[in-house]
């Protein structure tokens, strides 16, 4: 079973106090009633009164919640082990346990001069980097078929395309293939990338610029798998699987992902398929509009 779908969680810190209560909160709300999900610490002691009114205050109640020792845990059911340690030594773990560790600033301060108001905020900001975590982990599960890419394609906009052109041909460690007054392209066969960086001249960014992230699927039937895919898991489908002719002959699709960023997927046509190029070079559209 792969850690994105645990079906039994353990979160650990020393005392059980406050992170590791508060990611047990979170996770019995994100990942529903199909996960158990525990907590625990090394040296526990009680549940944090200022843990309980952050979690509160974001509608997850604390209040019966007790702090465990992680003597107590049995870890032969244990699919993951999330520690939240930051500068104290983590609990140590059985041998084989599947283990991430997320290292989350302790909010509780020994220090009597820090007002109540700073120890609030720093709870709610521990609060927050730990809601976030499990909301990524969350939205990880059970993740449907995607596309097998052959390669990544990225573009970016520079000021200078000389200078640009000679940094990354030393990052990358390879000349570039092409380039024009506009773009220098360059193709990594180990690093299995084609990146492309693009004269910054403030022209509109859109499906039909270089600037925008691509993978190649490498034929025809998996750019179509893709379009299905992609519909099948509900993802945005800005253009649907066609084929061009025009500029570099392409089978691609279109997507948008959840932040409005455009992706090309893409595979490049056969000699068999290029000399099908229609006189008028109009797209073929690959699937049936729905």
């Amino acid at each position: 079973m792969s850690r994105l779908d645990a079906r039994s969680i353990v979160f650990l810190c020393v005392a059980n106090s406050a992170r590791s209560q508060i990611a047990e909160g979170f996770a019995r709300e994100l990942l529903g009633d199909d996960v158990k999900v525990q907590s625990a610490g090394s040296s526990p002691t009680q549940v944090n009164p200022l843990a309980i009114e952050v979690m509160k205050e974001v509608g997850i109640g604390l209040e019966q919640h007790k702090s465990t020792s992680i003597d107590s845990i049995d870890f032969e059911g244990v699919d993951l082990v999330i520690t939240l340690c930051a500068d104290e030594v983590c609990p140590v773990l059985p041998a084989g346990v599947e283990r991430m560790h997320w290292p989350v600033q302790d909010p509780v301060s020994s220090d009597g001069g820090v007002s109540r108001e700073e120890q609030v905020k720093r709870f709610r900001s521990a609060r927050e980097n730990i809601r976030a975590r499990l909301e990524v982990l969350a939205a990880l599960r059970d993740m449907p078929d995607g596309p097998e890419a052959q390669e990544f394609h990225v573009s970016i906009r520079v000021p200078s395309l000389s200078e640009a052109a000679r940094f990354y041909g030393w990052l990358l460690n390879v000349p570039p293939k092409e380039w024009t007054h506009r773009y220098v392209t360059f193709v990594s066969e180990p690093l299995r990338t084609n990146f492309v960086i693009l004269v910054d001249d403030g022209k509109p960014l859109h499906q039909d610029t270089l600037y925008h992230l691509g993978i190649d699927v490498g034929s025809r039937e998996a750019v179509m798998a893709t379009h299905h895919q992609a519909l099948a898991a509900g993802w945005h489908i800005e253009k649907p699987a066609r084929t061009t002719w025009r500029g570099t002959p392409l089978h691609e699709l279109w997507l948008k992902d959840p932040g409005g960023n455009l992706i090309e997927v893409y595979a490049r046509l056969t000699e068999a398929e290029l000399a099908d190029m229609p006189a008028d070079r109009e797209p073929w559209l690959l699937v049936p509009l729905v």
